[in-house]
């Protein structure tokens, strides 16, 4: 476990791979923690992986309120500054392909190239988040967590490992209140299409198939949004592709890093 003070608050990271490898820099997607990309890790032992617990999640402090999306941008910057050793890949999934967007569009000096998974420039509607951010500041994220593990996960993976399934609602579940409220307010306030559309930087973008939170189509759109950006479409995979497809995964995103300047 490794600790740190960065942009006001205490955050929790991890480094996996050698230290003088080029780094990847990885976000996590709302309702999730760090722990959600071990199997995308595990496939890629010669590369740097970092990765953190977002504002709010895991073991990363989470302050009372909504949070703006030039916070988890903030963070994500003074993280890449703390612990990369110069300009990173920055993949992030959902929630953490926003914040790569944004961290592109802010801070082009610290990203040399971006992953974007199951993501897009705008996510859902302002009304449907606020909705969600009150439910779960009234009756926690356990009002959500049928829900959303219908939208991440394919049926045939909720059918035949159940047992893993309980474990990923556990993790949702104990995400705090505080930390996931103030994300999902982040969200419901940003739209990133027209940066995005303005970045010119190498990029992959990765959708599942059977995504229930943010379909193909979406994905696949920011990916048009973006000139010369990869798309890589997982058949049968859900929203979480690193935990479902972690190889589907692995095999595009090792073609992209090896080609990178």
């Amino acid at each position: 476990m490794q600790i740190a003070r960065l942009n006001g608050l205490t955050v929790h990271w991890r480094a996996d791979g050698p230290d003088d490898a080029p780094a990847l820099v990885l976000a996590h997607a709302l309702g999730t923690d760090l722990r959600m990309w071990d199997r995308l890790v595990a496939r890629l032992p010669d590369i740097r992986c970092i990765r953190y617990d977002l504002r709010g999640h895991g073991l990363t402090q989470g302050p009372p309120g909504d949070y703006f999306m030039g916070d988890l941008v903030a963070d994500a910057a003074a993280l890449v500054e703390a612990t990369a050793g110069g300009p990173c890949v920055f993949a992030g999934i959902s929630l953490g392909g926003v914040i790569a967007q944004g961290l592109a569009a802010e801070r082009p000096d610290l990203v040399r190239g971006l992953v974007l998974m199951d993501t897009a420039g705008k996510i859902g509607t302002p009304d449907a988040w606020a909705e969600r951010v009150a439910t779960v500041r009234e009756r926690g994220v356990e009002a959500l967590a049928d829900g959303v593990l219908e939208r991440w996960f394919p049926p045939d993976f909720r059918t035949t490992r159940a047992d893993e399934i309980a474990g990923w609602r556990t993790m949702l579940v104990r995400t705090p209140a505080a930390g996931y409220a103030g994300c999902a307010a982040a969200i419901a306030e940003t739209d990133l299409r027209d940066s995005t559309a303005r970045l010119s930087l190498p990029a992959l973008v990765i959708a599942g198939s059977e995504d229930g939170s943010t379909p193909p189509d979406l994905v696949r759109e920011l990916a048009g949004d973006i000139d010369g950006a990869r798309f890589e479409l997982i058949k049968g995979a859900g929203h979480l592709p690193p935990i479902d497809a972690p190889d589907a995964v692995a095999d595009p995103l090792r073609a992209f890093l090896a080609g990178l300047p």
